[in-house]
């Protein structure tokens, strides 16, 4: 459905790619962002879903090309990555979609979803911040700060994003003024979301993706 196009980096010179999926006539958009593995067909897959569903989704390309399916090059690859640069590809992905559209909301997963967090305290163009089992370091974005609307996916047997974490993002939540959600997925393990992951459950992640829908048509 979509295609890979290059749109502006915010703050620096030079471009980035992304996968676009663009929905006719759309006035809302989302910022896909990956998982630790790259910018996938998975991830692309989410952007077309969106798009099928009346919104325009931008997937950024913050490994500039590289792809893997082997968790520890994930690892180094995330690890390696420079955190300031995602930041202005992510934000000029929110910018690049506020030329056609009158809001936009940002959506991560794993890694992507900590990034979706970082978004919705510090990019003043997002909208509305929905994540998928990430959680960042508070030194670089504080929940406190949430400045937008929130909805969060997390699942009860998840050892990166805890039930002890998530406890905690809930704390720093209930303190902003934005509307908030956090929902915990009984029984289910990180990336239950993602269909070509051993820890894919249907049932959790058809639930999610209706969630998702219905907070942005609230919020959006």
């Amino acid at each position: 459905m979509g295609g890979m196009i290059q749109f502006s980096k915010h703050g620096e010179a030079g471009t980035t790619d992304g996968y676009l999926a663009a929905a006719d006539g759309a006035k809302t958009g989302i910022v896909v962002i990956q998982e630790w593995w790259g910018l996938n067909d998975q991830i692309k897959g989410v952007a077309d879903r969106f798009a099928a569903a009346g919104y325009t989704a931008l997937a950024p390309d913050l490994y500039q090309g590289r792809v893997t399916q082997d968790p520890d090059e994930a690892n180094h690859m995330m690890t390696g990555m420079d955190w300031d640069g995602a930041y202005n590809d992510v934000r000029g992905a929110v910018q690049r979609l506020k030329r056609d559209c009158e809001t936009v909301a940002v959506l991560g997963f794993c890694m992507g979803g900590a990034i979706t967090v970082i978004a919705g305290v510090k990019i003043p163009e997002c909208d509305a911040a929905v994540c998928y089992y990430g959680i960042p370091d508070k030194a670089v974005a504080d929940p406190k700060d949430m400045a937008v609307p929130f909805l969060g996916h997390f699942a009860s047997e998840d050892d990166w994003c805890t039930p002890a974490a998530v406890d905690g993002l809930k704390a720093d939540l209930a303190t902003v003024s934005t509307p908030v959600e956090v929902h915990t997925y009984e029984g289910q393990q990180h990336a239950f979301f993602n269909e070509v992951s051993a820890a894919y459950d249907k049932s959790s992640a058809e639930l999610s993706w209706d969630r998702t829908l219905t907070f942005l048509k609230a919020n959006l």
